[in-house]
């Protein structure tokens, strides 16, 4: 199978993915400083649970479909955008009362965990980065390419749960310090809204 001196380097530069801003770690940033460290590591379950899915997806080689149609790169892009949207519209919208009860009740792990996936899974450009990023590591002389992609796949996940964790660790600590003050836990609230719009821009913005 793939030797250790190419799954290091993968691991290495899996890391330092993980590490550099984008829509993913922002939104844990965002959920774990509104919800809590626990439910800022259900957030990253869910976002890797759709890396798992995006794995999958270039095994089978369906994310040369994304990367050759426009139709259904654009059709998913929009899916992405609008769930998005109404996370901006839910945290604008948040009330003093829903932030005093967030202080006793913490948001169910179940929503947060699908609320990852769904982050993930309809950024069509994750599967095209996967399609272009896996197979570079990957080599037909060692055996099986669909086995190498599962494993190499599976490294990259173990790598964004690391990173993701982290940052769920420190923000939810952070939200700590904070949860006294209910305008300050609103303030964050309209923060992660616009940061919300801000990521759905960006994903209407990215082209095929």
């Amino acid at each position: 199978m793939i030797p250790i001196e190419t799954l290091v380097p993968f691991f290495l530069a899996s890391v330092l993915l993980a590490l550099a801003p984008g829509p993913d770690n922002i939104f844990v940033l965002t959920q774990s400083a509104l919800y809590g460290q626990i439910s800022g590591f259900y957030v990253t379950l869910g976002l890797c649970t759709g890396l798992f899915v995006h794995t999958t997806v270039v095994v089978l080689g369906v994310a040369a479909i994304f990367q050759a149609s426009a139709l259904a790169f654009t059709l998913l892009k929009l899916v992405g955008a609008c769930y998005l949207l109404y996370l901006a519209w839910r945290a604008f919208h948040v009330s003093t009362t829903e932030i005093k009860a967030n202080h006793h009740d913490r948001k169910p792990f179940g929503a947060l965990y699908r609320r990852g996936i769904i982050m993930n899974v309809t950024n069509p450009k994750v599967s095209i980065f996967f399609l272009a990023f896996l197979p570079q590591f990957a080599d037909p002389d060692r055996g099986s390419l669909s086995l190498q992609l599962i494993l190499l796949g599976g490294l990259f996940i173990i790598a964004t749960v690391l990173v993701f964790g982290s940052i769920a660790f420190l923000a939810g600590t952070i939200r700590q310090r904070l949860l006294q003050s209910n305008k300050v836990q609103i303030m964050m609230n309209r923060v992660a809204g616009m940061i919300f719009v801000g990521l759905a821009l960006k994903l209407l913005a990215t082209r095929h």
